[in-house]
């Protein structure tokens, strides 16, 4: 894909390298052209930008009318969500995201179609859920953190016992097993085995439960 990054701070240049690593074409915008090659190394496979990511001569020259995805990730939330809008609305970019400090613009921008990521949202989720689960190891948060994906390791209080036995209709739900180096999907008469890891669904508000199910 033809993917344009504005921004190479601290996320866009994560963003960028992992994207040219998984063989996308990747154009970065900055208007520090120079610091944006320090930080991607002499290794970036794709193009640099100097510039503003909201001024079309600069979009223009990232080839904006090509690009598949539009990622703005500069420190400013005001530049972002500009840039994203006119990528979105003028060059109809088909995938446009758009890195935003401030929850609460987030929301409201995410309310009129414009997909956001908040990291601040993100990061305080993360925290909340390591010292809340302890024992419970967070895969992957859904929505606003309504569902969630988390890791457990079979002990030996579970060894022996069904999927079916741990499995409550619209409160949690065993979705795979790793048992050695394999992984599958279970039925409802698996039995689990120790040191199996299995992965489950659940909803935050069944999250005490589930522990108290798995003998956390």
């Amino acid at each position: 894909m033809k993917i344009i990054v504005m921004g190479c701070g601290r996320v866009g240049s994560q963003v960028s390298l992992l994207l040219t690593d998984r063989g996308h074409n990747v154009t970065v915008i900055d208007h520090r052209d120079e610091d944006a090659a320090l930080r991607l190394g002499p290794g970036f496979k794709g193009q640099i930008v100097n510039g503003l990511g909201f001024d079309e001569a600069v979009l223009l020259k990232a080839g904006i009318k090509q690009a598949d995805s539009f990622i703005a990730a500069s420190s400013s939330d005001n530049a972002n969500i500009v840039g994203a809008r006119i990528a979105q609305n003028i060059y109809k970019v088909p995938r446009v995201v758009a890195r935003i400090f401030d929850p609460r613009r987030a929301e409201i921008y995410m309310r009129l179609g414009l997909k956001t990521v908040s990291m601040t949202t993100m990061g305080a989720e993360r925290i909340c859920e390591i010292v809340s689960h302890t024992d419970l190891d967070l895969v992957q948060n859904f929505g606003h953190g309504e569902v969630s994906i988390v890791a457990a390791e079979v002990n030996y209080s579970l060894a022996g016992r069904s999927v079916r036995d741990l499995n409550v209709p619209g409160e949690f739900q065993v979705i795979s097993i790793t048992r050695g180096q394999r992984a599958f999907i279970p039925t409802a008469g698996t039995e689990f085995r120790e040191g199996d890891l299995i992965h489950i669904s659940v909803q935050a508000s069944s999250m005490p439960r589930l522990q108290d199910m798995l003998g956390l």
